[in-house]
């Protein structure tokens, strides 16, 4: 049997050469109604990522701003090779972006996750990077200070990470930890396996596991604009991360109706040996309302627990995509490694496992 190698000519070489590398690193920032702030962000990251010395892209996901975002970040993908551009139909969420801007990391090493705020500051990114290069698959970016930030802010954050650490099982989410990280592309690949509609992307990075280690950092305060998270996102985020992670609440409706049920056994039976005792007088009507309602609030309670946890299923259960993309500029390099590369959760799938993948 006679094995051919295809030709390669001369002019197909000198095009392959002169096609930029493909990057080892790709930066993922999600961002909607940012424009105040973008374009201060990219004249801080890109002299840190170019002194780290290996390729690098840098990935906006424009999550449907309503803003000059979509158009700074044209203008910045058409000046910088280095620049991809994922522009969503709308807007789809942070988790949401987040995991569109990870699908088109065009990385062969190592994906970067941060917001274009600038309260996770791009200089802490070496020391990502470093951590990494020591063997680490995730390095979490954790806040030891957090500037610009009201008391009750921090202190609801760091009550939701106790019950979490409490309820969450065996995934342990790391305090004072949020979306900046850098990734190995096998922990990255693991991720994107994971294809559910609910997404708590702090979660979903503690669940895939890997070799992990902190990286202590001072946030700073935002440079500009105003934040996206108000409490009432930020109270719905909190119970994305609960119902997604744990069935704690479940187990709390049950244990409160088993302890109503013991209550009302032991309050009839006092009103048994009341009776016998003392006779039937007329029971007053302000009691009797005081525990249909309580009955009431905990079985609307009981119920309000199941049908989080049933409209999460049903959710799942339509099979709709996570997003959907107007349009995608890839970067230079990243065009060469889509159209030879496989998508990272394609990549997991077909290699069965990802300890195989190197870091």
């Amino acid at each position: 049997m006679t094995i051919t190698t295809p030709l390669v000519t001369p002019q197909v070489a000198s095009l392959a050469a002169r096609q930029p590398p493909r990057p080892a690193l790709s930066v993922v920032v999600p961002a909607y109604n940012e424009q105040e702030v973008l374009a201060a962000f990219h004249a801080r990251i890109m002299p840190v990522m170019e002194a780290i010395g290996l390729p690098f892209e840098i990935v906006y996901v424009n999550d449907g701003s309503r803003d000059a975002t979509l158009e700074i970040m044209l203008r910045l993908q058409a000046a910088d090779p280095r620049v991809a551009v994922v522009n969503l139909s709308r807007n789809f969420g942070k988790e949401i972006a987040l995991t569109a801007g990870l699908d088109h990391a065009a990385a062969t090493e190592a994906v970067v996750v941060t917001d274009a705020d600038l309260q996770d500051p791009p200089e802490v990114i070496p020391d990502l990077v470093a951590a990494w290069r020591q063997g680490f698959d995730i390095a979490y970016a954790q806040r030891r200070v957090r500037e610009g930030e009201t008391w009750f802010k921090i202190a609801t954050a760091n009550a939701f990470y106790r019950v979490m650490q409490r309820i969450g099982g065996r995934v342990q989410l790391p305090p004072n930890t949020g979306d900046f990280r850098l990734m190995s592309r096998r922990s990255l690949d693991a991720l994107l396996a994971l294809r559910e509609q609910h997404r708590f992307m702090k979660g979903l990075f503690a669940w895939v596991g890997f070799p992990s280690v902190a990286v202590p950092y001072d946030r700073a305060p935002r440079a500009a604009g105003t934040t996206k998270w108000n409490y009432w996102k930020l109270w719905n985020l909190s119970l994305e991360g609960i119902t997604s992670f744990t069935v704690g609440p479940l187990k709390i409706a049950t244990y409160l109706g088993f302890a109503t049920a013991v209550f009302a056994a032991l309050y009839a039976i006092q009103l048994i040996v009341r009776t016998i005792l003392f006779g039937n007088p007329v029971a007053g009507y302000p009691s009797l309302l005081a525990v249909v309602l309580f009955f009431g609030g905990v079985q609307l309670m009981t119920l309000g627990i199941i049908g989080e946890y049933l409209g999460r299923i049903f959710n799942e259960t339509k099979g709709r995509p996570l997003y959907i993309v107007e349009r995608h500029l890839p970067s230079g390099a990243g065009q060469r490694q889509a159209m030879s590369v496989p998508s990272g959760a394609q990549r997991f799938a077909e290699s069965g496992t990802s300890g195989a993948s190197a870091a």
